[in-house]
Protein backbone atom coordinates (compact mmCIF):
# COMPACT_ATOMS: atom_id res chain seq x y z
CA UNK A 1 0.00 0.00 0.00
CA UNK A 2 0.90 3.27 -1.09
CA UNK A 3 0.27 7.12 -0.23
CA UNK A 4 1.10 10.49 -1.35
CA UNK A 5 3.46 13.05 0.66
CA UNK A 6 3.08 16.56 -0.12
CA UNK A 7 6.53 17.90 0.68
CA UNK A 8 6.05 21.73 1.52
CA UNK A 9 9.14 24.53 2.13
CA UNK A 10 9.39 28.21 1.92
CA UNK A 11 11.95 29.38 -0.56
CA UNK A 12 14.72 32.13 -0.36
CA UNK A 13 12.96 34.00 -2.55
CA UNK A 14 13.53 37.98 -1.71
CA UNK A 15 12.07 40.05 -0.61
CA UNK A 16 8.90 37.64 0.01
CA UNK A 17 9.32 34.01 0.04
CA UNK A 18 7.08 31.67 -1.55
CA UNK A 19 6.41 27.94 -1.23
CA UNK A 20 7.19 25.16 -2.96
CA UNK A 21 6.16 21.91 -2.72
CA UNK A 22 6.63 18.04 -4.33
CA UNK A 23 5.10 14.69 -3.91
CA UNK A 24 6.98 11.67 -2.86
CA UNK A 25 5.34 8.08 -2.78
CA UNK A 26 5.51 6.77 0.61
CA UNK A 27 4.59 3.09 1.40
CA UNK A 28 2.68 1.85 3.90
CA UNK A 29 0.28 3.90 5.76
CA UNK A 30 0.58 7.29 7.47
CA UNK A 31 1.30 7.32 11.37
CA UNK A 32 0.21 10.83 11.78
CA UNK A 33 4.03 11.46 13.20
CA UNK A 34 6.79 14.06 11.87
CA UNK A 35 9.38 11.51 13.17
CA UNK A 36 8.02 9.03 10.87
CA UNK A 37 8.60 10.76 7.88
CA UNK A 38 12.00 10.93 6.06
CA UNK A 39 14.12 13.67 4.93
CA UNK A 40 13.96 14.26 1.23
CA UNK A 41 16.22 16.78 -1.04
CA UNK A 42 15.59 19.08 -3.51
CA UNK A 43 17.78 21.53 -6.22
CA UNK A 44 18.18 24.43 -4.26
CA UNK A 45 19.00 26.37 -7.30
CA UNK A 46 16.13 26.79 -8.70
CA UNK A 47 14.58 28.02 -5.41
CA UNK A 48 16.68 31.13 -4.69
CA UNK A 49 18.82 28.96 -1.86
CA UNK A 50 21.98 26.64 -3.58
CA UNK A 51 23.69 27.95 -6.48
CA UNK A 52 23.83 25.15 -9.52
CA UNK A 53 27.46 24.41 -8.74
CA UNK A 54 26.53 22.88 -5.20
CA UNK A 55 22.56 22.78 -5.24
CA UNK A 56 21.17 19.98 -2.76
CA UNK A 57 19.22 21.18 -0.40
CA UNK A 58 17.66 19.08 2.49
CA UNK A 59 13.68 18.95 3.64
CA UNK A 60 12.91 18.45 7.27
CA UNK A 61 9.34 17.49 8.00
CA UNK A 62 8.11 19.50 11.08
CA UNK A 63 4.63 19.41 10.83
CA UNK A 64 1.85 17.10 9.20
CA UNK A 65 -1.31 16.96 8.54
CA UNK A 66 -3.90 15.00 6.24
CA UNK A 67 -4.30 16.44 2.35
CA UNK A 68 -7.87 17.72 2.07
CA UNK A 69 -7.59 17.73 -1.61
CA UNK A 70 -6.12 14.71 -2.48
CA UNK A 71 -8.25 13.08 0.49
CA UNK A 72 -7.29 9.07 1.62
CA UNK A 73 -4.28 8.13 3.45
CA UNK A 74 -2.39 11.32 1.60
CA UNK A 75 -0.75 14.29 3.86
CA UNK A 76 0.98 17.61 3.63
CA UNK A 77 4.38 18.17 4.82
CA UNK A 78 5.68 20.90 5.79
CA UNK A 79 9.66 21.01 6.29
CA UNK A 80 12.49 23.25 7.29
CA UNK A 81 15.17 23.71 4.72
CA UNK A 82 18.61 22.78 6.09
CA UNK A 83 22.26 22.88 4.54
CA UNK A 84 23.28 18.86 3.55
CA UNK A 85 25.52 19.27 7.03
CA UNK A 86 22.42 19.66 9.01
CA UNK A 87 22.66 23.28 9.30
CA UNK A 88 19.63 25.73 8.81
CA UNK A 89 19.61 26.93 5.75
CA UNK A 90 20.16 30.99 5.82
CA UNK A 91 16.26 31.43 4.85
CA UNK A 92 15.15 28.88 7.69
CA UNK A 93 13.47 31.48 10.00
CA UNK A 94 11.91 28.89 11.72
CA UNK A 95 15.40 27.51 12.69
CA UNK A 96 15.83 30.94 14.51
CA UNK A 97 12.08 31.56 16.56
CA UNK A 98 12.68 27.95 17.84
CA UNK A 99 15.35 29.03 20.74
CA UNK A 100 12.98 32.18 21.38
CA UNK A 101 9.63 29.87 21.51
CA UNK A 102 11.49 27.51 23.82
CA UNK A 103 13.43 30.27 25.86
CA UNK A 104 10.13 31.92 26.98
CA UNK A 105 7.52 29.34 26.72
CA UNK A 106 6.66 29.86 30.08
CA UNK A 107 5.12 32.72 29.89
CA UNK A 108 2.86 30.85 27.80
CA UNK A 109 2.37 33.24 24.58
CA UNK A 110 -0.16 32.42 22.05
CA UNK A 111 -0.94 34.91 18.44
CA UNK A 112 -4.46 34.53 16.19
CA UNK A 113 -2.97 36.10 13.09
CA UNK A 114 -6.08 37.57 10.69
CA UNK A 115 -4.33 36.67 6.90
CA UNK A 116 -5.62 39.19 4.46
CA UNK A 117 -5.04 38.41 0.87
CA UNK A 118 -6.87 39.20 -2.80
CA UNK A 119 -7.91 37.34 -5.33
CA UNK A 120 -7.29 37.96 -8.91
CA UNK A 121 -8.33 36.78 -12.31
CA UNK A 122 -5.35 37.95 -14.94
CA UNK A 123 -4.40 40.99 -13.86
CA UNK A 124 -7.42 42.79 -11.94
CA UNK A 125 -8.80 41.69 -8.49
CA UNK A 126 -11.37 39.56 -8.93
CA UNK A 127 -14.34 41.88 -9.25
CA UNK A 128 -13.18 45.06 -10.79
CA UNK A 129 -14.21 45.21 -14.38
CA UNK A 130 -11.92 45.31 -17.22
CA UNK A 131 -10.62 48.78 -18.27
CA UNK A 132 -11.85 50.57 -14.91
CA UNK A 133 -12.51 50.30 -11.27
CA UNK A 134 -15.65 49.40 -9.22
CA UNK A 135 -18.01 51.46 -6.80
CA UNK A 136 -15.98 52.78 -3.94
CA UNK A 137 -15.10 50.30 -1.27
CA UNK A 138 -17.50 50.68 2.07
CA UNK A 139 -20.06 48.16 1.24
CA UNK A 140 -17.53 44.84 0.78
CA UNK A 141 -16.80 44.47 3.68
CA UNK A 142 -18.14 41.41 5.54
CA UNK A 143 -20.89 41.55 2.27
CA UNK A 144 -23.58 39.80 0.87
CA UNK A 145 -24.74 39.58 -2.72
CA UNK A 146 -23.15 39.11 -6.13
CA UNK A 147 -22.77 43.02 -6.61
CA UNK A 148 -20.42 43.26 -3.54
CA UNK A 149 -19.01 39.61 -2.60
CA UNK A 150 -16.56 37.81 -5.36
CA UNK A 151 -14.81 34.55 -5.00
CA UNK A 152 -17.10 33.44 -1.96
CA UNK A 153 -16.98 29.85 -3.67
CA UNK A 154 -12.93 29.62 -3.66
CA UNK A 155 -12.84 30.58 -0.05
CA UNK A 156 -15.56 28.49 1.50
CA UNK A 157 -13.75 25.86 -0.16
CA UNK A 158 -10.45 27.22 1.46
CA UNK A 159 -12.35 26.74 4.52
CA UNK A 160 -13.14 23.09 3.90
CA UNK A 161 -10.05 22.08 3.18
CA UNK A 162 -8.21 23.85 6.22
CA UNK A 163 -10.72 22.44 8.45
CA UNK A 164 -10.50 18.84 6.78
CA UNK A 165 -6.67 19.46 7.15
CA UNK A 166 -7.12 20.15 11.12
CA UNK A 167 -5.62 23.51 11.13
CA UNK A 168 -6.53 26.27 13.71
CA UNK A 169 -8.74 27.98 11.26
CA UNK A 170 -11.20 30.32 13.49
CA UNK A 171 -12.94 32.56 11.24
CA UNK A 172 -13.40 34.12 8.19
CA UNK A 173 -14.79 37.23 6.52
CA UNK A 174 -14.67 39.65 3.49
CA UNK A 175 -12.47 42.46 3.68
CA UNK A 176 -12.79 46.56 2.30
CA UNK A 177 -11.50 45.78 -1.31
CA UNK A 178 -13.49 43.79 -3.61
CA UNK A 179 -12.26 40.67 -3.97
CA UNK A 180 -10.42 41.16 -0.58
CA UNK A 181 -10.49 38.19 2.16
CA UNK A 182 -9.46 37.55 5.10
CA UNK A 183 -8.97 34.13 7.39
CA UNK A 184 -7.84 33.47 10.82
CA UNK A 185 -5.42 31.12 12.19
CA UNK A 186 -5.32 30.44 16.29
CA UNK A 187 -5.04 30.98 18.83
CA UNK A 188 -2.28 29.06 18.98
CA UNK A 189 1.83 28.76 20.13
CA UNK A 190 4.28 30.85 18.20
CA UNK A 191 5.48 27.90 16.18
CA UNK A 192 2.27 26.64 15.75
CA UNK A 193 0.35 29.55 14.70
CA UNK A 194 2.98 30.44 11.81
CA UNK A 195 3.35 26.53 11.06
CA UNK A 196 -0.44 26.08 10.43
CA UNK A 197 -0.76 29.51 8.95
CA UNK A 198 1.89 28.64 5.75
CA UNK A 199 -0.01 25.47 5.89
CA UNK A 200 -3.28 27.20 4.82
CA UNK A 201 -1.40 29.96 2.39
CA UNK A 202 -0.34 26.42 0.47
CA UNK A 203 -4.11 25.55 0.63
CA UNK A 204 -5.00 28.77 -0.33
CA UNK A 205 -3.21 28.92 -3.64
CA UNK A 206 -3.59 25.07 -4.39
CA UNK A 207 -7.42 25.50 -3.82
CA UNK A 208 -8.29 29.16 -5.85
CA UNK A 209 -5.74 27.13 -8.89
CA UNK A 210 -8.65 25.06 -9.32
CA UNK A 211 -10.71 28.00 -10.03
CA UNK A 212 -8.06 29.59 -12.42
CA UNK A 213 -7.87 32.31 -9.89
CA UNK A 214 -4.84 33.10 -8.66
CA UNK A 215 -4.51 34.79 -4.26
CA UNK A 216 -1.59 37.17 -3.93
CA UNK A 217 -0.66 38.47 -0.37
CA UNK A 218 0.51 41.62 -2.02
CA UNK A 219 -0.14 44.58 0.58
CA UNK A 220 -1.12 46.95 -1.82
CA UNK A 221 -2.41 45.36 -4.59
CA UNK A 222 -4.11 48.33 -5.68
CA UNK A 223 -2.96 51.41 -5.31
CA UNK A 224 -5.04 54.97 -4.45
CA UNK A 225 -7.91 54.77 -2.06
CA UNK A 226 -7.77 51.36 -1.66
CA UNK A 227 -7.11 49.33 1.66
CA UNK A 228 -4.03 47.44 1.47
CA UNK A 229 -3.51 43.63 2.84
CA UNK A 230 -2.40 43.08 6.36
CA UNK A 231 -1.73 40.34 8.63
CA UNK A 232 -2.71 41.75 11.79
CA UNK A 233 -1.15 39.96 14.74
CA UNK A 234 -3.50 39.16 17.97
CA UNK A 235 -0.84 38.20 20.97
CA UNK A 236 -1.13 37.72 24.56
CA UNK A 237 0.75 35.86 27.43
CA UNK A 238 -0.59 34.25 30.59
CA UNK A 239 0.11 37.96 32.96
CA UNK A 240 -1.82 39.76 29.90
CA UNK A 241 -4.59 37.11 29.79
CA UNK A 242 -5.07 37.58 33.81
CA UNK A 243 -3.99 41.61 34.10
CA UNK A 244 -3.78 44.94 31.96
CA UNK A 245 -0.84 46.05 33.60
CA UNK A 246 0.84 43.14 31.50
CA UNK A 247 -0.93 44.70 28.36
CA UNK A 248 0.09 47.77 28.82
CA UNK A 249 4.08 46.63 29.29
CA UNK A 250 4.06 44.94 26.32
CA UNK A 251 2.48 48.00 24.36
CA UNK A 252 5.09 50.12 25.69
CA UNK A 253 7.68 47.91 25.30
CA UNK A 254 7.11 47.58 21.34
CA UNK A 255 7.55 51.49 21.40
CA UNK A 256 10.80 51.49 23.44
CA UNK A 257 14.12 52.91 21.21
CA UNK A 258 14.55 51.36 18.25
CA UNK A 259 11.83 48.76 18.68
CA UNK A 260 9.23 50.14 16.25
CA UNK A 261 11.40 50.46 13.26
CA UNK A 262 13.69 46.96 14.18
CA UNK A 263 10.13 45.47 14.00
CA UNK A 264 8.88 47.24 10.77
CA UNK A 265 11.39 46.32 8.22
CA UNK A 266 10.61 43.00 9.56
CA UNK A 267 7.14 42.98 8.79
CA UNK A 268 7.17 42.72 5.29
CA UNK A 269 7.98 43.87 2.04
CA UNK A 270 6.36 46.73 1.03
CA UNK A 271 5.18 48.06 3.68
CA UNK A 272 6.17 52.07 3.64
CA UNK A 273 3.24 51.18 0.74
CA UNK A 274 0.45 50.44 3.49
CA UNK A 275 1.17 52.16 6.56
CA UNK A 276 0.43 55.40 5.74
CA UNK A 277 -1.56 56.79 8.06
CA UNK A 278 -4.81 56.23 5.96
CA UNK A 279 -7.40 53.62 5.12
CA UNK A 280 -7.06 51.90 8.75
CA UNK A 281 -3.01 52.25 9.60
CA UNK A 282 -1.00 54.16 11.23
CA UNK A 283 2.34 55.82 9.28
CA UNK A 284 5.02 53.11 9.14
CA UNK A 285 7.84 55.47 10.99
CA UNK A 286 5.75 56.33 13.65
CA UNK A 287 4.56 54.19 16.86
CA UNK A 288 1.41 54.41 18.73
CA UNK A 289 -1.18 52.45 20.93
CA UNK A 290 -4.87 52.79 21.81
CA UNK A 291 -7.67 51.43 23.04
CA UNK A 292 -9.87 50.74 20.01
CA UNK A 293 -8.22 52.90 17.97
CA UNK A 294 -7.23 50.91 14.39
CA UNK A 295 -5.31 53.89 13.26
CA UNK A 296 -2.86 53.06 15.98
CA UNK A 297 0.12 50.59 15.36
CA UNK A 298 -1.40 48.20 18.07
CA UNK A 299 -4.78 48.16 19.08
CA UNK A 300 -5.79 47.34 22.69
CA UNK A 301 -9.79 46.06 22.25
CA UNK A 302 -11.80 47.61 23.82
CA UNK A 303 -13.27 44.96 26.02
CA UNK A 304 -9.82 44.14 27.40
CA UNK A 305 -9.74 47.96 28.53
CA UNK A 306 -13.00 46.79 30.41
CA UNK A 307 -12.09 43.46 31.83
CA UNK A 308 -8.48 44.59 32.53
CA UNK A 309 -6.72 41.83 30.72
CA UNK A 310 -6.99 39.51 27.39
CA UNK A 311 -4.80 40.81 24.49
CA UNK A 312 -2.97 43.12 21.96
CA UNK A 313 -3.39 43.33 17.96
CA UNK A 314 -0.22 44.87 16.29
CA UNK A 315 -1.87 46.00 12.73
CA UNK A 316 1.66 46.53 11.59
CA UNK A 317 2.75 43.57 9.33
CA UNK A 318 1.69 42.93 6.40
CA UNK A 319 -0.28 39.86 4.59
CA UNK A 320 3.24 39.04 3.15
CA UNK A 321 4.92 38.91 6.28
CA UNK A 322 6.69 35.62 7.44
CA UNK A 323 4.36 34.27 10.46
CA UNK A 324 8.13 32.91 11.87
CA UNK A 325 9.78 36.17 12.05
CA UNK A 326 6.65 38.48 13.20
CA UNK A 327 6.29 35.83 16.15
CA UNK A 328 9.99 35.76 17.16
CA UNK A 329 10.20 39.62 17.38
CA UNK A 330 6.89 40.31 19.01
CA UNK A 331 7.41 37.36 22.00
CA UNK A 332 11.06 38.40 22.43
CA UNK A 333 10.51 41.87 22.72
CA UNK A 334 7.67 41.66 24.73
CA UNK A 335 8.22 38.53 26.69
CA UNK A 336 11.70 40.23 27.92
CA UNK A 337 9.97 43.30 28.93
CA UNK A 338 7.31 40.95 30.90
CA UNK A 339 10.15 39.21 32.63
CA UNK A 340 12.26 42.41 33.66
CA UNK A 341 9.18 44.02 35.07
CA UNK A 342 7.97 40.46 36.78
CA UNK A 343 11.40 40.64 38.45
CA UNK A 344 10.59 44.22 40.44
Amino acid sequence: MTFKAEYIWIDGTEPTAKLRSKTKIMDGTPSGAVADLPIWGFDGSSTNQAEGHASDRVLKPVFTCPDPIRGGDDVLVLCEVFNIDMTPHESNTRAVLRPVAEQFADQAPIFGIEQEYTFFDGHRPLGFPEGGFPAAQGGYYCGVGADEIFGREIVEKHLDNCLAAGLGISGINAEVMPGQWEFQVGPLSPLDVSDQLWVARWLLYRTAEDFDVSATLDPKPVKGDWNGAGAHTNFSTKAMREGYDAIITACESLGEGSKPMDHVKNYGAGIDDRLTGLHETAPWNEYSYGVSNRGASVRIPWQVEQDRKGYIEDRRPNANVDPYVVTRLIVDTCCTALEKADQV
